[in-house]
């Protein structure tokens, strides 16, 4: 019964970094991926659509990163309770998360004697909203000079997706 109440009022985050091209604006360098570009913050919820996107510099560390998203999670959506996260946010993130905002910040971390790939619960959700990026071929690059124009992109692809499933539902329905 947690697990379906928690279901309701909670999200999931993650970052990606994404290259930029040579028109300008806003990029810095990721060293953990060594990209020169753009991340993209999305806090998600458990059905994978977005609830919030940030877009800033490579630059950015994940934790000041997630400040960013986690402050307009504040007014945008005040009902949620917990957020799961990957260990790039641990630390005191978890004590800002839960004195600013009011929301449990619950880290989900991979078994560290285990090696290759493994589904890790909850956080396949915001991978999987990632992969559904990469349907869209003005998403495979940040070609925007603004990063705001880029989550406006990022919100108009994910408008887009969900608006195809409900005219297939709609489709089916009337058959």
């Amino acid at each position: 019964m947690r697990d379906a109440q928690y279901s309701l009022y909670s999200g999931i985050i993650d970052s990606q970094t994404v290259k930029t091209t040579e028109k300008g604006g806003v990029k810095g360098y990721d060293a953990g991926k060594k990209i020169n570009g753009r991340k993209r913050h999305i806090l998600v919820d458990t059905m994978g659509l977005i609830l919030v996107v940030v877009v800033h510099a490579a630059s950015i560390q994940d934790r000041d990163g997630a400040k960013l998203v986690l402050d307009r999670l504040r007014y945008l959506f005040p009902m949620l309770h917990l957020i799961w996260a990957d260990s790039g946010y641990a630390g005191k993130l978890i004590d800002w998360a839960r004195y600013f905002i009011g929301c449990g910040l619950e880290i989900i971390k991979r078994c560290d004697h285990k090696t290759g790939f493994k589904v890790l619960p909850r956080r396949w959700v915001v991978e999987r909203t990632f992969a559904w990026f990469g349907r869209y071929r003005r998403l495979s690059k940040d070609y925007e000079y603004l990063p705001q124009t880029s989550e406006t992109m990022i919100y108009a692809a994910m408008t887009h997706l969900m608006l195809n499933r409900l005219a297939r539902k709609k489709h089916f329905s009337s058959a």
